[in-house]
């Protein structure tokens, strides 16, 4: 299974547009948004995709909450705890630190997938791989990322 893996979308339609384009020609399968959603207008944009969203430290979740009517849409709050082809995933922002590297370092997790930095980003911890897809909105380069599960083969893609 493929998944695409995008944050950091602050509200903006147009570049948020282009990832849209060039997750449908990846052929993802579901997504997982790692935060700073932004409004709820970028997720009607994520309308084709089951997709797994986490709060980021500029989103209204009273904002967001109703806009999750798509088949397949789960708001999970500041953190995401998934299983997915047998992998145990967790997303999560990244604007509390603290809270990324207990997530990183606890053994827990296949897969930590997490945002804020706007900046691409790849890490092992023991067994525990680190994935930041870097941001839609606000980065030089402006990036999105692809994990094929089970094999946890990731991909990092500029926009």
């Amino acid at each position: 299974m493929r998944i695409g893996i995008i944050s950091d979308t602050h509200g903006h339609v147009a570049m948020t547009q282009q990832a849209v384009t060039l997750l449908k020609s990846l052929d993802v399968e579901r997504l997982l948004h790692c935060g700073d959603i932004g409004t709820a207008q970028i997720v009607d944009m994520l309308a084709a995709w089951p997709t797994d969203f986490v709060l980021g430290n500029v989103d209204d979740e009273a904002e967001l909450r109703p806009a999750m009517v798509h088949p397949g849409h789960h708001l999970h709050g500041r953190f995401a705890s998934l299983e997915i082809e047998g992998k145990r995933i967790a997303v999560l922002h990244g604007d509390y630190s603290k809270k990324l590297r207990e997530t990183a370092e606890s053994g827990e997790w296949d897969l930590v997938c997490f945002g804020h930095t706007h900046e691409a980003e790849r890490k092992q911890i023991g067994n525990t791989l680190l994935c930041n897809p870097g941001a839609v909105y606000r980065a030089s380069p402006r990036s999105i990322a692809t994990i094929e599960l089970p094999s946890m083969e990731l991909h990092v893609f500029m926009l």
